[in-house]
């Protein structure tokens, strides 16, 4: 046994002081290792609309009324399954609205508390005591176990259960054990949560997808480009900052930053009624579902003022980056101010809007010193925001470019390509990269935004968070270029183009998607490619299934804007010990709905891949990782025997 081997299984032994213990925890992990898998949940691009999301975590893509379904069969009408289903998903308000109604009486507590028994016995049932235990509530950890759990011991199992029930609602209990009951099964529904981008964006609610998230039993999350640009941000880059202010501002969204993270845009209110006070800015309207029309103008001035500064800084940014090859970004110095036109590409163009007061045609990205102070109160609003970094710490956390489980690729966005199905080089960090190795480099240089010791790497980490949200070879982006400065001053739609990468063609045949595998040593028979990103036109017959089978996007269309071009509310994937589920949903309407009158977020199956066997914890990644432990856990035991590793039976 060489030094490196010894010293390891002696600190293993400090876990393992025995050949009894080590050998017990072999027994308990080979067990797990012949569990059914747990399930996971795959959703994307949820643009912070947060009550939308909230439902599909608390029905599990349909999940749950699959449970009641198995359980109750033909035992329970369709009403009464779908009223357990509401009572599950939201346990307090119903209960609220239950009272309301006065049919909180004893038999309707009894036999709910009974049902809901026998569903959390069916969801339970593929996890460890050990693993239950943990997912308990501390307030009633004892009685639920207790009910869960068959005691073979019991003679008279229905007259124990039912002492224990009946105890539950005389004195008082019952609707604390139905909250902490239905919640149980919400956790135990769903064994693992992937976010796979675009968590923030338009919506009101990102903040609140964020906190839900920070207190979730077991999730991962691959960033979106939305994501990124909040990262940057948080790490003070002003271009990032200045995106989220103009975005918040065009979709009527300011709540985010000021009730949510308690970012006051007021300096720029100021600012912009001083500087663009008679100015109409009939271009820069606000996405609005507020009526009034005063403050819509201010607002509008604001959205005007900020995008200017945004052009300013980004200039700026490209001028410092010349690698990366965003020149045809840098948009001010191309106008002819004397005639209120723009050259693009050896054409030019009529602009809508022509007034500019702090440009100057001679230093056109240069901000004026109002102008700098807006930013710099912004900068200094965004970088001491406590939630707002905590929130960005999960991102870091729990988060990357992308990740490789269970015979899966997840990333949000594309792999850069050529036309000839190769991966596109791009030289954005210095040296030619493309592939797994432009994805690995680009998240070391952004996590440097937060991590270095060195000033540099921190700004071009900060840089990178920027580009990544916009830039042509972003893995994020997947376009071209981002018109943004076109959309609102050039009338011509031809400008507002975004080409979107060759990728999304290229994916549909099988030699790109093997490529693909291989690039990041995605192993097994069923490998899989799972994206967002992009939304699935599914009115127009498109199929979010690519490449038979390989390839499956599932960009949640969870925002309302998208529902109208996408038929549907969009995807969620479900990859369970049966195999994989997708499913189509439609339009959440609301909670008050889903309270009063059952309603559900309306599924359907849209694809699925069912496996030849039931699918074990010993067939999955953790399987390996758990095999792994026993292989150490065997060689710490042959050392004890051997005596090259002393037990230590005292401690």
């Amino acid at each position: 046994m060489n030094k490196d081997k010894k010293r390891f299984l002696e600190c293993l032994s400090m876990q393992y002081p025995t050949i009894d213990s080590a050998a017990t925890e072999i027994i308990n992990l080979q067990s797990i290792l012949n569990l059914p898998k747990g399930t996971e949940h795959f959703l994307s691009d949820i643009h912070g609309e947060y009550k939308a999301f909230s439902h599909v975590l608390r029905n599990g893509s349909g999940a749950v009324m699959k449970k009641i379904n198995d359980v109750f069969g033909d035992n329970l009408t369709s009403s009464e399954k779908k009223e357990l289903a509401s009572l599950i998903y939201y346990p307090i308000e119903k209960l609220e609205y239950i009272k309301s109604e006065s049919l909180n009486t004893y038999d309707w507590y009894r036999t709910t508390l009974y049902r809901l028994v026998s569903v959390c016995r069916t969801v339970s049932s593929k996890y460890t005591r050990s693993k239950i235990r943990k997912a308990l509530p501390n307030s009633f950890n004892y009685v639920i176990e207790e009910l869960i759990t068959e005691k073979k011991e019991v003679l008279n199992k229905t007259a124990y259960y039912e002492e224990i029930i009946n105890t539950i609602i005389e004195i008082g209990y019952a609707d604390k054990f139905i909250e902490e009951m239905s919640n149980l099964i919400q956790r135990l529904v769903i064994d693992h949560l992937h976010i796979i981008g675009d968590i923030y964006d338009r919506g009101s609610g990102s903040h609140f997808v964020m906190e839900r998230l920070c207190n979730y039993h077991s999730l991962d999350i691959q960033w979106g480009n939305h994501d990124v640009l909040w990262m940057g941000a948080s790490a003070g880059q002003t271009a990032c900052i200045a995106n989220i202010v103009r975005t918040s501002l065009l979709y009527d969204n300011v709540s985010v930053l000021e009730n949510g993270y308690g970012i006051s845009i007021l300096p720029l209110m100021l600012f912009a009624m001083k500087t663009y006070g008679n100015d109409p800015c009939t271009q820069f309207k606000i996405r609005s579902k507020n009526s009034d029309a005063s403050e819509i103008g201010l607002e509008m001035k604001a959205h005007k003022a900020i995008s200017i500064i945004q052009f300013k800084l980004e200039g700026q940014l490209i001028s410092e980056h010349p690698e990366y090859k965003m020149e045809n970004r840098k948009l001010l110095h191309r106008i002819d101010f004397a005639n209120n036109t723009i050259e693009l590409d050896g054409k030019k163009y009529n602009l809508i809007d022509g007034n500019f007061p702090t440009v100057n045609p001679d230093c056109p990205y240069e901000l004026t010193d109002d102008e700098k102070e807006v930013v710099r109160k912004l900068r200094y609003a965004f970088v001491s925001c406590e939630k707002l970094k905590k929130h960005i710490c999960l991102l870091l956390n729990k988060g990357s470019l992308y990740k490789v489980t269970n015979n899966n690729l997840l990333f949000h966005g594309c792999i850069p390509m050529t036309s000839g199905g190769e991966f596109r080089k791009t030289e954005i960090l210095g040296n030619p990269l493309c592939g797994k190795a432009l994805y690995d480099s680009l998240e070391s240089c952004a996590r440097k935004a937060f991590l270095s010791v060195n000033e540099v790497e921190r700004k071009n980490g900060r840089d990178i968070l920027w580009y990544l949200w916009n830039g042509a070879d972003s893995p994020l982006y997947g376009r071209d270029k981002m018109t943004t400065f076109e959309r609102y001053f050039i009338d011509d739609e031809s400008t507002h183009v975004e080409t979107k990468d060759i990728y999304y063609t290229l994916i549909d045949i099988r030699e790109t998607a093997e490529k693909i595998f291989d690039e990041f040593s995605v192993k097994g028979e069923n490998r899989h490619i799972i994206n967002g990103h992009v939304p699935i036109h599914h009115q127009e017959g498109e199929n979010p299934v690519k490449c038979g089978g390989r390839v499956i996007i599932i960009d949640g269309g969870f925002s309302h804007p998208y529902h109208k071009v996408t038929g549907i509310a969009g995807y969620t994937l479900i990859y369970n010990s049966y195999g994989l589920m997708l499913t189509a949903h439609e339009p959440f309407r609301s909670v008050g709905e889903a309270i009063k009158d059952c309603t559900d977020m309306q599924t359907h199956r849209v694809a699925s891949e069912v496996a030849d066997r039931r699918i074990l914890v010993g067939d999955t990644d953790n399987g390996a990782k758990i095999k792994e432990t026993i292989g150490d856990l065997k060689e710490l035991i042959n050392a004890y025997r051997s005596g090259e590793v002393r037990q230590n039976k005292h401690r």
